[in-house]
């Protein structure tokens, strides 16, 4: 075990049983022209953070840790996409319509893929999810169990929404939750902040947060 320089308090790191959950980082949230942009958010906040999000995946490799990747995404048919978040957004371009980039979305178009600079390697897990949260509808909690991971390491988007949520998901299900400052991002920075105020607040009620080069350093001890 090894401590990990965090808010609210330390953060008593198993390297046995840690893992780093890289959360959405697709083009159509961070690329001009991708769906994230057509709800008129400015995109170059989310592509500030992939050199961070690099250096922490690079890490994890390197010592040896496990690296999940996950994508928001729906089936072509749209079978699994409630019209109540189909409905939501830009009324004129909608989850599973034609984009810049593919259909909006949708598993297999361009858009949905992961950032060429953080792309999966060799047999990392990559879960395509149909809600904001990594556990709804997939089946990361199995992985991880088979795993036998406990504790997880997060970066990637949006931070007060898939983040976030996936961060609670995990906490319920009993899993330590550590939050990447630097690693994460909002196209609101004010909702940045919420979110990290409100995952460690309270004695860590929903985790704890920490800067990339402490967590570094802790795994590579």
């Amino acid at each position: 075990m090894v401590d990990i320089k965090a808010e609210p308090f330390a953060f008593a790191a198993k390297p046995d049983e840690i893992a780093l959950i890289v959360i959405d980082m697709q083009r159509d949230f961070a690329e001009l022209g991708g769906f994230g942009e057509s709800l008129g958010n400015d995109v170059s906040r989310i592509t500030k953070i992939v050199p961070h999000v690099k250096r922490l995946i690079e890490g994890f490799r390197k010592a040896g840790l496990p690296v999940i990747h996950t994508m928001e995404c729906h089936r072509p048919d749209l079978s699994d996409l409630p019209p109540a978040k189909r409905d939501r957004g830009n009324p004129l371009l909608r989850i599973g319509d034609e984009g810049p980039m593919g259909r909006i979305l949708i598993a297999g178009e361009p858009g949905t893929a992961i950032l060429p600079e953080l792309a999966p390697i060799n047999d990392e897990v990559v879960i395509e999810k149909p809600g904001k949260g990594a556990f709804y509808a997939t089946d990361l909690g199995d992985i991880l169990k088979r795993r036998a991971i406990t504790q997880l390491v997060f970066a990637g988007v949006t931070t007060e929404v898939c983040v976030q949520t996936t961060m609670r998901e995990a906490n319920d299900r009993g899993y330590e939750c550590l939050l990447a400052e630097e690693a994460t991002e909002s196209y609101f920075p004010e909702f940045k902040a919420a979110a990290i105020a409100m995952i460690r607040a309270q004695g860590a009620i929903v985790g704890w947060t920490a800067h990339v080069d402490d967590i570094l350093e802790a795994i590579h001890a």
